[in-house]
């Protein structure tokens, strides 16, 4: 994984070093996710048992075991 220029790969890392097992790992970013760094997210959500929400511009992501739940800000899941 490549690191250099994706600041959401850091914060996870560091999410992953600071935080304890059963703890979400929240990052905010005011850009749009790019498609490498999401799947990193899918990735280490599987491979570390880990809940991983990264808010962006316009959605947020969960992941979850491998998966990603994406919500429009400001739309309800009815």
């Amino acid at each position: 994984m490549n690191m250099f220029r994706h600041s959401e790969k850091l914060a996870i890392a560091f999410g992953l070093f600071a935080t304890s097992a059963p703890a979400p790992i929240r990052i905010i970013k005011n850009l749009r996710i790019c498609s490498d760094c999401h799947e990193a997210g899918k990735l280490v959500s599987e491979a570390f048992d880990r809940e991983i929400v990264i808010r962006d511009r316009h959605r947020f992501h969960h992941f979850r075991n491998g998966t990603c739940l994406q919500m429009i800000i400001g739309s309800r899941i009815r």
